[in-house]
């Protein structure tokens, strides 16, 4: 496979960042998919989306003030709603009669749940969102937030970061942890199958290693069943005895050499809480060693060199390139998508 297939998906839900850090009358600006975004909760609480610049100077909006209702621009003092429609040109006399929806800014599509702000990025011939759902947690209620949150930049393209993060073989030589690592490799041979948009690893009990932390839960044998899903998002259910733990990992692209990984962990736990400071460290040593490995990566693929996938271990990577790829051919053609996943049996060893 040559390193020349590099494209952002477009007309999709991205991850945006976790609700907690966009407060009634606050705005955050963000860089997603190359593109300036201010994202805005106004004083009822619910949050909207439009491009970060100013069509009068390109000042961007974020560097002006926000009432709750509107954002004014530093610059000129030109104003806009929620929907990015321009209201107020404070320049403009009496008699000067103009169209302020000419100055309008684009708007983007966003919804709200479970503690998650999603945006649809679109491109310019398709704007409104298409039928696909949100991502959920299953069995969490909407108005559920994640109990603990961890956020990451990888200095890489989007796929390289999906890739890495999905690849079940790199765990022995990248993961060096004694919570994780096993000195000795085995088979592992798991079920996947067709799941909207993606596919499903079937539940199946952790191994020792993997599942060592759980073990101190109690309560039996930890189980999971691990999903993906377009454009980058992977839940990972574990169930304990009578308890769950969900992690919902979202890669989202900020540029074409920087993309942004949060890991969002729900629990039916009381006590996990507790030990928020050490989940910290054990998330950014984790999540660390993968950041570091796509770091030396960028040093071969500044060559374009043609990547030689294998299988069984790489099939999820070849998956992950023939959703996108006919998730893209689907939007262009205009036609329903078709999963190019068929169920199979992988074994590896790791």
């Amino acid at each position: 496979m040559k390193n020349n297939d590099n494209f952002f998906l477009r007309n999709i839900w991205y991850y945006a960042l976790p609700s907690n850090q966009i407060k009634p009358g606050m705005m955050v600006s963000r860089v997603l998919l190359g593109e300036p975004v201010l994202l805005i909760r106004d004083r009822d609480g619910k949050v909207s989306a439009m491009t970060d610049i100013c069509p009068h100077r390109g000042v961007p909006l974020s560097c002006g003030r926000f009432d709750g209702q509107e954002v004014e621009c530093c610059y000129h003092g030109w104003r806009f709603n929620s929907g990015g429609g321009c209201t107020v040109i404070p320049s403009l006399v009496e008699d000067q009669q103009m169209d302020l929806s000419r100055f309008n800014v684009q708007s983007y599509a966003v919804r709200e749940a479970q503690g998650n702000i999603w945006i649809y990025m679109p491109d310019g011939d398709r704007p409104e969102p298409p039928e696909m759902e949100i991502p959920v947690i299953p069995g969490f209620d909407e108005r559920s937030s994640p109990q603990f949150v961890h956020v990451m930049r990888f200095p890489c393209f989007i796929d390289h970061a999906v890739v890495g993060l999905m690849d079940p073989a790199h765990s022995p030589y990248v993961h060096r942890a004694w919570w994780w690592r096993n000195e000795q490799l085995h088979e592992e041979v798991k079920q996947f199958d067709a799941s909207p948009y993606g596919f499903t690893m079937r539940r199946h009990k952790l191994p020792a290693n993997g599942g060592r932390l759980y073990l101190l839960i109690g309560g039996g044998v930890p189980e999971t069943e691990i999903s993906f899903r377009l454009p980058g998002i992977r839940v990972e259910e574990t169930t304990i005895g009578k308890h769950r733990v969900v992690n919902l990992t979202t890669v989202t692209p900020i540029s074409d050499t920087e993309t942004e990984v949060t890991s969002a962990f729900y629990w039916t736990l009381s006590w996990p809480g507790f030990f928020k400071p050490l989940l910290h460290v054990l998330a950014e040593t984790f999540l660390g060693q993968d950041r570091t490995v796509v770091e030396k990566q960028q040093i071969g693929l500044k060559y374009n060199p043609v990547l030689r996938l294998i299988k069984d271990s790489d099939m999820q990577a070849q998956w992950y390139y023939q959703l996108k790829r006919e998730y893209a051919r689907s939007i262009s053609e205009k036609r329903e998508f078709v999963n190019p996943v068929k169920g199979q049996i992988l074994r590896w060893r790791a």
